[in-house]
C-alpha cells in the first residue's frame, strides 16, 4: 500500500535498539509522505536544470543562503556518518528527515525560487549548483534507508551514473564550514517566523502583501537583511522591505515583531481591511452580548443557583469572566479602529 521505502524508514525511526515497537499505519503513511516530498523536490530541481548541465561554481559566487545550506549539509554528513558507524541508525534517519524536509525543502528551495525565475539574475547558476549538490548529498545519505526512490532519482539526475550504490559516500569538508553565513540566515529565519506568527494571529492571508520595516542600529544585522533582501521579501510576504535606523515614516499603529538587535514593523492598514475588520468585530460584540446576557441571567436566577451543582455554577462563572474579558478586548480594538 505504501511502498518498501516507506516501510523500511518507519521501522528504523522513532525507536531505540532492542525495544519492541507498536506498528501504526499512520507512521508508514508519514514516511510515504516524506518519500513524496523528496520526489517532488527532486522533480522541481530537475525541471529547472539546463540541458547542458551545471558547471562548477566558484565559492565567491555563492550567496549567504547557498553557503548556509551547504554548511548545514556538510555538518549533516559528519553527524550521519558518525551515527551510522555507531549503529545509531534511527538517530541518523531523524536528522536526515529534519534536514531534507525543513531546511532544504521548506526553507532553501523557497529562498531560491526568486533567483530561478528571473532570467537576468546573475546568481541563478550558483542557486542551481547548490540545489543539485545538496540534493545529491541528501540522496546518498538517505540511500541506505530508502534505496528504491533514491536510486531512481539519482540515476535520472546523473545520466552517466550506473547506480547510486557504488558512488562515493559524502565526506565532511572543512572548507564548507560557513559558520558566519549560518548565523546570518538563522537571523532571517527567526524574523520570518515572527512575521508569520503575527500575521497568523491577525488572520492575514499570505496573498495580502504589506511593507516590512527593519529598524536596527546594528550595522551587521542591517547588512544581513540587505544581503538576504530578495528571499526575505518572498518568505515574509512583503510588498517592500525597508531597512532603517529609526522609526521615522512608520505609522503609529504599525504592528511589530522583535528579534535580537532589531524591531520589525508592518503598517496595520496594509495588513487588515479596516472596514471588514470593524464589521467582524461588531458581529463578535453582538455574539458576546448575547452570551453574557445568558450567563448573567442564569447566575442571577435564585432557583438555578440554589439547585444547580457547585461545579455547574463554577463553570458558568468562568464563562462569565472569559466573555467579559473577550468583550473588553473587542471593544478596545473597535475603539482603536474607529478613531
Amino acid at each position: 500500500k505504501y511502498g518498501a521505502d516507506a516501510l523500511r524508514f518507519t521501522l528504523i525511526t522513532g525507536n531505540a535498539p532492542g525495544n519492541d515497537m507498536r506498528f501504526y499505519y499512520e507512521r508508514v503513511e508519514a514516511s510515504r509522505n516524506f518519500a513524496n516530498k523528496v520526489w517532488n523536490a527532486s522533480r522541481f530541481i530537475m525541471m529547472n536544470m539546463p540541458e547542458e548541465g551545471i558547471p562548477e561554481v566558484e565559492q565567491s559566487a555563492l550567496t549567504n543562503a547557498d553557503k548556509w545550506i551547504l554548511s548545514k549539509a556538510n555538518t549533516l554528513v559528519k553527524e550521519v556518518t558518525e551515527n551510522i558507524e555507531k549503529y545509531e541508525l534511527g538517530v541518523a534517519a531523524d536528522k536526515l528527515y529534519n534536514f531534507i524536509w525543513e531546511e532544504f525543502c521548506d526553507w532553501y528551495i523557497e529562498m531560491v525560487k526568486p533567483r530561478l525565475y528571473g532570467e537576468d539574475n546573475n546568481t541563478k547558476e550558483a542557486a542551481l549548483y547548490t540545489l543539485k549538490t545538496v540534493l545529491e548529498i541528501s540522496l546518498k545519505l538517505l540511500h541506505p534507508y530508502m534505496p528504491f526512490v533514491t536510486e531512481e532519482i539519482y540515476c535520472t539526475l546523473n545520466d552517466n551514473a550506473e547506480t547510486i550504490m557504488i558512488e562515493k559516500w559524502p565526506e565532511y569538508k572543512e572548507e564548507l564550514n560557513f559558520a558566519g553565513e549560518e548565523e546570518s540566515v538563522e537571523i532571517i529565519k527567526t524574523a520570518v517566523r515572527n512575521i508569520r506568527n503575527v500575521r497568523a494571529g491577525m488572520n492575514v492571508p499570505p496573498s495580502r502583501k504589506a511593507q516590512v520595516y527593519i529598524v536596527t542600529e546594528n550595522e551587521k544585522v542591517a547588512n544581513i537583511f540587505e544581503d538576504g533582501r530578495v528571499f526575505f521579501q518572498t518568505l515574509s510576504y512583503a510588498g517592500e522591505v525597508k531597512i532603517q535606523k529609526d522609526k521615522s515614516g512608520i505609522a503609529e499603529d504599525a504592528v511589530s515583531a522583535v528579534i535580537e538587535h532589531a524591531n520589525i514593523y508592518m503598517p496595520f492598514a496594509e495588513l487588515v481591511d479596516i472596514d471588514k475588520e470593524i464589521e467582524r468585530l461588531k458581529k463578535e460584540e453582538e455574539k458576546l452580548t448575547k452570551e453574557l446576557a445568558r450567563v448573567e441571567g442564569m447566575l442571577s436566577n435564585e432557583k438555578f443557583v440554589s439547585k444547580a451543582p457547585a461545579a455547574k455554577i463554577e463553570e458558568e462563572k468562568e464563562k462569565q469572566a472569559k466573555y467579559t474579558q473577550m468583550m473588553k478586548q473587542v471593544r478596545e480594538q473597535l475603539a482603536h479602529l474607529q478613531k
